[in-house]
């Protein structure tokens, strides 16, 4: 695949890492800025290089793949002085791909293409486990013209693309995704409850609830959680915390109401409060268990069998 693109990589935590594997394993060469040598260390096992700055990223790189936690990192990544909006040049491309507010993401736009970089905003939807065997599904905006040029590195790790415009429109999907994904937690859990009053199991009413009307691939994916009580962190409450506040930002920025995130929000919160912030967020049905009166089991004597997400 000599001509294919160089391709650089910044973040490789827990969905960074079995992504950029898959771009490794499909052939292109890879670059990876991480500063954990632990987390690199697997993709650079299997060949990656090792860009020790952002400017050795750079140089070896046509298009730079982001993954990063939040914010904050977006912003000391791409906007700080002697950063990517300094150091990228014309033609390159930058694929941003983590949940960060469309205002920021407004600003890198700005900066990037005023020097002639195209920017990609392609957040994902999926899980590690979707991600290791390529089944991501990814949202596309920005340079529809640089899109199809990265499609076949996207096609690496993901089953389905969709391109949705020039601008933002990524990041609000997302955001769209997210608020129906925590609010899926928050009536699982109330609902749930309901049911143990009612003298019904957790395992009958979720296998009930798989194959009914209001079955999703959420609630199938989370289901041994929740009958096993393991709330090992997939995604946890604090992050969910992190996304609830992009939503209801972009939210007062645009004058939407949002009674119900709100609401839920303010459950994440108690969750925070009550010590559980590294929980799964799943673990709000046992919030909503002590709110009912009741003591949920201790979780240190079920079994584990936890997925990824």
């Amino acid at each position: 695949m000599s001509d294919a693109l160089k391709v650089g990589w910044a973040g490789i935590g827990k969905m960074g890492m079995p992504m950029s594997r898959r771009v490794l394993e499909n052939g292109y060469a890879l670059s990876v800025y991480e500063p954990l040598p632990e987390n690199r260390a697997s993709v650079v096992a299997l060949g990656a290089n090792v860009a020790h700055s952002l400017d050795d990223l750079v140089a070896s790189s046509d298009v730079i793949v982001l993954t990063i936690p939040n914010d904050a990192v977006l912003r000391s990544l791409t906007l700080a002085p002697g950063t990517l909006a300094d150091l990228m040049k014309p033609g390159q491309i930058l694929i941003e791909m983590s949940t960060v507010s469309p205002e920021l993401s407004a600003e890198v736009d700005i900066a990037l293409t005023g020097k002639g970089v195209a920017y990609l905003r392609a957040p994902v939807s999926g899980s590690t486990q979707t991600a290791s065997s390529g089944m991501l599904s990814v949202m596309v905006s920005g340079s529809e013209q640089a899109y199809h040029r990265v499609d076949p590195v996207l096609a690496c790790f993901s089953a389905r693309r969709f391109y949705l415009g020039p601008g933002e429109e990524a990041r609000y999907l997302k955001l769209v995704l997210n608020a129906l994904v925590g609010a899926t937690s928050a009536l699982l859990g109330e609902a749930l409850t309901l049911g143990l009053k009612g003298n019904l199991s957790v395992d009958t009413m979720l296998e009930v609830i798989c194959e009914s009307a209001v079955a999703s691939p959420l609630i199938a994916y989370k289901r041994d959680l929740l009958v096993n009580r393991n709330f090992d962190p997939a995604f946890s409450v604090s992050q969910m915390m992190k996304d609830f506040d992009l939503i209801l930002g972009a939210a007062k920025s645009d004058h939407v109401p949002m009674y119900l995130v709100s609401m839920i929000r303010q459950q994440y919160e108690a969750a925070y409060a009550d010590g559980l912030a590294e929980k799964d967020f799943f673990v709000l049905f046992e919030q909503y268990e002590r709110l009912a009166g009741m003591t949920p089991p201790d979780r240190a004597a079920k079994p584990q069998n936890l997925k990824s997400v």
